[in-house]
Formats: structure tokens, sequence, C-alpha cells
């Protein structure tokens, strides 16, 4: 019996529009899939980091605005402009920090782009003392917001995927800031675009980032303010819900059996008096309930001598840091006028960025006992600090500032690894960006200050050169103490023991936060 071509033909013309309907409904399926799946706001965020960063004039700030485009003085804009960033950054910086949590980060993360739209735009087109100053300030309110960047992603992220998160949207900084001065660089050198045009390409990026901001999916957590109960009637301490719903299914998947000590540590215990907390501030959602629980968390970080060392060395080389990193062009400027020399300050910028990079990896390598000889080690790479401030200071040779600079940068980098290891390594999430947050404090507190001082034509008012022999000296002063402080440590001192953790989802908190850090701050 013979088939009929023409019934054949139907039949098989009836099934492709069938097929391709299933092909089009599994990608639809896949793609759905992969937005509810961490990597969808993860690469967002990545996206946003890199195009954020990219800024090819910001090494080359100072011959900008010195030059014939804005044509100020170095000294209004070491002593009048530039001040005006400090102050704002301390003003919005605790404001910022509890609206973003508030806010739940994505909000705050949309609006830092638009504001560093509307700073580059300010660069631009304006032009003046006044107008510099208003750039200024916007341009602090837009570094209080980096807190958003992070917390946001631990928002979002599960614990157990923390690690790889982090590592990706800290590479994309890293490649955003290194992509922007080697460009830079190569725009300037050969004389490929002028600065206008530069910062023209530069708000073309921020608007690419901002795309990116808009399209992030909302979180539905927040580490202080919407806390979540689990089926337990309590939350993880991150924020984030049904753990042992998500683990439980996983293990189905997978068909491995979690035994007794694994399970045990990665489910939250309810018994702690800190989860009681969190419990209770969830219910209510106050703020004073919230503020309460930060401040007693704040007292009992603190209660720890180790830690406390650490955050005071923290504070206060990251106020001589800033410090540094802000004026350092108009110190470049001094030496070698950028109108009498081809300036590299793009190159320099990125290659210490590489290699503060390289030494912050490298020293997740090391077994060095940082509990005995940590303050030995401060005080000995603070004193080089030092060295390579006088350096750059009583030389008048512009690539012995460069190399001066460049050595510099790359032990702060080395040392605020170690710094964010010692601390991070009792604390979670929560009480680690508690931390955090009060050790920026007080660096800006303390930044605010020398500025005032210092800086500001409204106190002293110095020339830049006496400004960097100030902080050389501050550097030796940081770098005496510690020396004290070690010397007393290792001499009169056992080392301090480490106190056993009763909660064991702590202790696997500590660790991941503490592998985070160490494995991926740049």
């Amino acid at each position: 019996m013979k088939t009929d071509p023409r019934h054949l033909h139907s039949v098989q013309s009836d099934e492709f529009p069938i097929s391709r309907n299933l092909r089009k409904l599994k990608r639809m399926e896949t793609l759905k899939c992969w937005m509810r799946d961490w990597k969808y706001p993860t690469s967002l965020l990545c996206i946003y980091g890199f195009f954020s960063t990219v800024k090819p004039l910001e090494p080359f700030l100072i011959p900008f605005l010195t030059g014939p485009d804005k044509n100020l003085t170095i000294e209004q804009v070491t002593n009048q402009i530039f001040p005006v960033w400090t102050y704002s950054y301390l003003a919005a910086l605790v404001p910022v920090f509890l609206l973003t949590d508030w806010l739940r980060y994505k909000p705050v993360v949309v609006f830092q782009c638009l504001v560093l739209f509307s700073t580059t735009a300010m660069l631009l087109w304006c032009n003046g003392v006044p107008e510099m100053q208003a750039m200024q300030f916007t341009y602090g309110v837009v570094t209080s917001c980096d807190v958003a960047y992070f917390t946001y992603l631990y928002s979002v992220v599960e614990l157990k995927h923390y690690l790889k998160a982090t590592s990706y949207c800290r590479t994309a900084q890293l490649l955003g800031y290194t992509v922007g001065s080697v460009l830079g660089q190569i725009l300037v050198s050969f004389d490929l675009m002028s600065y206008n045009n530069i910062l023209v390409f530069t708000l073309v990026l921020t608007g690419i980032a901002l795309i990116g901001s808009i399209l992030l999916p909302m979180p539905k957590t927040s580490m202080f303010f919407h806390q979540l109960r689990n089926t337990r009637g309590e939350t993880d301490g991150e924020g984030h819900v049904g753990i042992e719903e998500d683990l439980q299914s996983e293990g189905q998947k997978d068909g491995e059996e979690l035994d007794g000590a694994r399970w045990q540590q990665q489910i939250p215990d309810v018994s702690t008096e800190c989860d009681n907390t969190s419990a209770k501030s969830s219910k209510t959602g106050g703020c004073c309930d919230v503020l309460l629980r930060l401040w007693r968390d704040f007292l009992q970080c603190f209660s720890s001598r180790t830690l406390l060392i650490w955050s005071v060395w923290w504070a206060l080389a990251t106020c001589g840091y800033n410090q540094t990193v802000n004026y350092v062009q108009s110190l470049w400027e001094h030496v070698e006028p950028s109108s009498n020399f081809t300036v590299y300050n793009g190159g320099v910028e990125a290659l210490s960025n590489l290699l503060g990079a390289a030494a912050a990896y490298g020293i997740g390598f090391s077994s060095a006992d940082w509990s005995r000889w940590g303050e030995v080690a401060l005080s000995a790479l603070s004193a080089l600090e030092a060295g390579s401030l006088f350096a750059m200071v009583f030389s008048s040779n512009i690539w012995v500032c460069y190399c001066g600079y460049i050595v510099f940068k790359s032990l702060y980098m080395l040392l605020i690894t170690i710094a964010m290891f010692q601390i991070a390594a009792g604390l979670n999430m929560e009480r680690y960006a508690l931390v955090f947050g009060a050790n920026t404090f007080c660096a800006l507190v303390l930044q605010t200050i020398i500025t005032s001082v210092v800086v500001d034509s409204g106190g002293l008012g110095v020339d830049i050169v006496t400004q960097f022999t100030v902080y050389g000296t501050y550097f030796s002063i940081i770098a005496l103490i510690f020396f004290l402080s070690g010397l007393y440590t290792t001499m009169c001192r056992k080392p301090e023991a480490e106190t056993p953790r009763e909660n064991p989802e702590e202790m696997f908190k500590a660790q991941d936060n503490a592998q985070i850090i160490i494995g991926t701050k740049l």
C-alpha cells in the first residue's frame, strides 16, 4: 500500500510549527531560569561596575583644570576645589549608608549613576571655581553611594555564591579602572581626542552603565531594615529566605546527602541572641530597633583588641591614602608641568592598580601568623609608605615621583587586604558591613580635619610640597605607633586566643567572608 505524498507533506507541515513553538518555549524557559539565577544580577552589576569606572580623563584631571579649557590655577584647584569632595563625602556617608539598606540598594545604584552622569556633564560644560566646587560636591555624593554596589550583590546572591559573585564584580571594577587609565593615556599621548571629547565619550559610557543599573532586579530583602523570616520564623542573618528548602532541593537534584556536620553549618542556628534580635527587628521594621541593634553590635565588635587594632590602622591609613591619591596629580604638575612634558599619569595609575592587585592576591598564599606579627608588619610597611612619600617630595625627577606613587599604592592595597581579612575572619556579613562603615567614617573624619587645617584655603592652605611632607610625617607616626604596639604585643603578651564559636553558622560565614576579601580585594 502506497502512502499519498500529499498526505505526508501535510503531516510534516503540521509538525514543523509545533516543533518550532516547542523550541521557542524551551528557549524562553531557559531565559527565565537564567534571569532567576544568581548569574543574571551579577552580570548586570559587572556591566554597571565596568562602564561606570572607565574614566579616561581622571588621571589627567589636574592638566585639564589648569589648562586652557578651564584656566584655573593650581592653588585654586588644590586649596579651594578639591577639599569640597572630602566634606561632601563625610556629610553624605551616614545618610546614604542607612538609606541604601532602607531603599533596598537598587534605587541608590541608579541614583549614583545619575549623579555620576551629572558630575561628568558639569565638568564638561561648567567653568569657574564655584561651579567646580559644585562638581566636587556631587562627586562626593557619588563616592558615598559606593556602599550600594556590593551590598546589592549580597542581597540577591545566595551565601554559597558570594565568593564567585564578588570576584566577578571586583574584576569588572579593576578592569574598568585599568582600561580607563590606559585608554586615557593612549588618547592623550597620541593626541587622538581633546579633553572635552574624552568627557563626551565618558558620558556615553556612563549612559550604558545607567541602562545596566535600571535593568537590575529589585531585591526583596536587605541586611537590616527588610529582613524576612524563613519557614521557621527567623532570618538567616543575610536577608535570604528559605535556605533550608533550597539546600534540600539541591541535595535531591545532585543525588547527594549532606552529613550532619555540613548540614548544621549551612542551616542557621536560631538559638543565638543575635538572631533573636534580628527576628524582632524584622517583625517591627522600626528604625529605632535597627539602630539599637547596630549600636549593640558595634560595641560588641570593637570589644575585641585584635579587631580594634586593625580597625585603627584601617582608619588612619585610609585617611592618608585618600589624601595622597587626591592630591598626587598636583605634586606631579608641580614637579613637571604638563605644558612642558608628556604626562604618563594614566600609565602610572594602570600599573599601580595591577601591581596592587597582584600584591593583594599573593598575600592570600602567605602562612604568616598575622595575629602575632601583624602589628610589626603594619609598622614596617607603613614606614616604607612614608619613605616613598618623602622620596616624591624631595625629588625633582618626575620618574622618581611616579615610582614612589606605585610603591605607595601597592603597599596600601597589600596592607588593607590583610586588615580586611583579619577583621572579616570573626564577623558575619552584617557586622562586617557595620565595621566597614565605622572605619570608613572615622577615616573621613580624620581626613576632614587634615583637609580643613592643612589644605583648605580657609585654614593654613599650604603649598603642595608642604602637604606631602605632612603626609609623609603622618605615615611615619603611624609606623611608630604600631611599632611600639607590636613590640608590646610580641614581648609582653601572649597571642590572643581565639574564642571558640558556639554557632556553626557564624563560623561558616566568617570563613566565607574571609575568602571573599582575601581572594578578591583589588
